[in-house]
């Protein structure tokens, strides 16, 4: 789960770098000005972290210890204030888990993973035209997620604050594109025995540049209309199983997350409203809602409320029906439960993402119809993450 994550959490943003803005007049075919100048990126390598025996507990012993070396490092979402300096959220994690094999004869396989989320400033040196050396430093979180063997600890959890700084190149290819290189570092911990943790990474960035008006201007005439505003309330149930959050989850190409506590049924109600699209093809809203849910074990009422970026991709487009595809991810979000039909979900913080199908119905687009999947978890933001996934929800609105 948490590896696909790292993947798809950029893949769906990289394709809005694609998309060419054209709409009807009174439509926003511009960036809005907190995207414009924004980057998104991601960064593969190596990691060095030394775990050992040193985080195990007294009394128990592995006999071997993998220290897998393959990471990765998201840029999530950085902006631009000038060229001598931005800001960036990220995450850093390796692909592969440690894993303590072993432990005191029990032929298991026992798995250890951390990762870093960091918000850090950029500075920026140019040294020639392409060319310049960066440092960056800030707030790091360093989540380490142990394990147990008959409910005694073996490798502790571990969560903390520290410092993640790092250095670096890079190459300006275009206005867009960036290639770069260099080295992350995260200081560890003695109290917890969490080890320090050194990156050394390349990869690239991709920034999105303010649309000249001469563009817009030309590719705003005569394009159909997006809806600007978008009202819905929608019912979830578990009547029809969990095949299709099965599919997308467990299949040959994974494109979303599961979780391990279930929800019975539920009732939302969401408010989007478009800020960017395409002449035909994408458009991206931002959302907000609210939701009650009850768990599928114990039957425990649970409520939620989020807001949320919306991926639109239209696949289908005539006068009477418009067919679309919507993704979206890391949106942020409160639950009421931490604890969950004896599932641990982590804190009242946490992250929606959903993926559904829909139509506009109607000349103008006036009805909207749409089935929808979702999922909650925190990212791996706290050792607790146990993730709760929604059945199929079938949600009615209005556009307006």
């Amino acid at each position: 789960m948490n590896r696909k994550r790292v993947f798809w959490a950029i893949s769906p943003l990289v394709l809005l770098t694609h998309a060419r803005a054209a709409a009807a007049q009174d439509q926003p075919a511009q960036y809005p000005r907190f995207l414009a100048n924004s980057y998104i990126g991601v960064q593969l390598g190596y990691i060095d972290y030394p775990f050992s025996s040193s985080q195990v507990q007294p009394g128990f012993h592995a006999q071997s210890i993998q220290v897998p070396h393959l990471a990765a490092r998201v840029f999530l979402f950085g902006h631009e204030f000038s060229k001598y300096f931005s800001a960036q959220i990220s995450d850093m994690r390796p692909v592969y888990w440690v894993k303590y094999q072993n432990v005191n004869g029990d032929q298991g396989s026992h798995s250890v993973w951390m990762n870093v989320a960091g918000l850090t400033a950029k500075l920026r040196l140019p040294l020639t035209r392409t060319l310049s050396v960066y440092g960056e430093g800030g707030l790091g979180i360093v989540t380490r997620k142990g394990f147990s063997i008959n409910q005694e600890p073996v490798v502790n959890d571990a969560s903390y604050a520290t410092l993640l700084s790092g250095g670096g190149l890079d190459y300006h290819v275009n206005d867009h594109w960036a290639l770069l290189t260099g080295v992350t570092a995260a200081l560890g911990r003695s109290a917890g025995h969490q080890p320090r943790t050194l990156f050394f990474s390349g990869g690239f960035t991709y920034t999105l540049r303010h649309l000249p008006a001469e563009r817009v201007e030309t590719d705003s005439t005569n394009g159909p209309v997006w809806p600007k505003n978008i009202f819905q309330m929608g019912y979830m149930t578990d009547a029809l199983g969990f095949g299709a959050n099965d599919f997308v989850s467990k299949g040959a190409v994974p494109v979303f997350w599961a979780g391990s506590v279930y929800v019975a049924n539920g009732l939302s109600v969401n408010y989007q409203r478009n800020i960017f699209h395409t002449r035909r093809f994408f458009a991206l809203d931002w959302g907000a809602g609210v939701s009650s849910w009850k768990s599928r074990k114990n039957g425990e009422r649970f409520h939620t409320a989020s807001v949320y970026p919306v991926l639109r991709f239209t696949v289908v487009r005539t006068n009477p029906l418009k067919f679309y595809f919507s993704y979206s991810l890391a949106g942020p979000a409160l639950i009421t439960r931490t604890t969950i039909d004896g599932e641990e979900t982590g804190r009242r913080f946490t992250f929606q993402d959903f993926m559904s199908a829909g139509v506009f119905l109607g000349r103008n687009g006036r009805v909207t119809a749409e089935v929808r999947i979702a999922h909650y978890s925190n990212g791996n933001l706290f050792p607790q993450n146990a993730g709760v996934t929604i059945p199929l929800g079938f949600y009615l609105g209005s556009t307006f």
